[in-house]
């Protein structure tokens, strides 16, 4: 996106795409503990439940809190670039008044 001109985005929707984003972001968060947890319990409770469905299951809650892990983490440097960016246009904003 370019910072300044025709193409560049106000300042109103950078911060409501940051905004969002950041809702996003608590909802990965969310999503990560309940992982957890959840991985958690399936190990506290592997000696009630035959082993290979127990494996299965911690492997399967692995793979989704290291996916979740990821997005979580490619969001978090988006948002950082997008806030940076803010900064940038709330200065610029200020400047040409």
């Amino acid at each position: 996106m370019p910072e300044n001109g025709a193409g560049a985005p106000s300042l109103d929707a950078i911060e409501t795409t940051l905004t969002d984003g950041y809702a996003a972001a608590l909802e990965l968060e969310a999503e990560r503990v309940r992982l957890e947890r959840r991985l958690g319990e399936v190990a506290r409770d592997a000696g009630e439940v035959a082993a290979h469905s127990v494996a299965a299951e911690l492997a399967q809650l692995s793979q989704r809190l290291e996916t979740t892990g990821g997005e979580l983490a490619g969001l978090r440097s988006l948002l950082g670039k997008l806030q940076a960016r803010r900064r940038t246009s709330s200065q610029n904003e200020r400047s040409r008044t």
